[in-house]
């Protein structure tokens, strides 16, 4: 069955402080869905190697069903990023 994450990445934005950034990332393993949202993140700016007052650098926060990716829009194999703002319609 194919589904898809919602990934949160903390990174630092040139000059800025380290935060998290979400991605939704249409891939049913997990492992690269995270591998996925940290290459877009790298883009971005400087992406955390280790945890930053206690949140994970990388972190799987929400599994998708195939109907759930319809709902929401996103297609397999698609990487959408969903900014700073933590993603109250993603996570529901």
């Amino acid at each position: 069955m194919a589904g898809g994450w919602l990934i949160g990445v903390m990174v630092a934005p040139r000059g800025e402080r380290m935060q998290r950034h979400y991605y939704a990332v249409g891939d049913s393993d997990r492992h690269k869905a995270e591998w996925t949202a940290v290459d877009c993140a790298i883009r971005i700016g400087d992406v955390a190697t280790s945890p930053v007052e206690g949140a994970e650098p990388v972190e799987a926060l929400r599994q998708y069903t195939p109907a759930k990716m319809a709902v929401l829009g996103l297609k397999a194999g698609e990487v959408r990023e969903l900014g700073w703002k933590h993603p109250r319609r993603w996570l529901g």
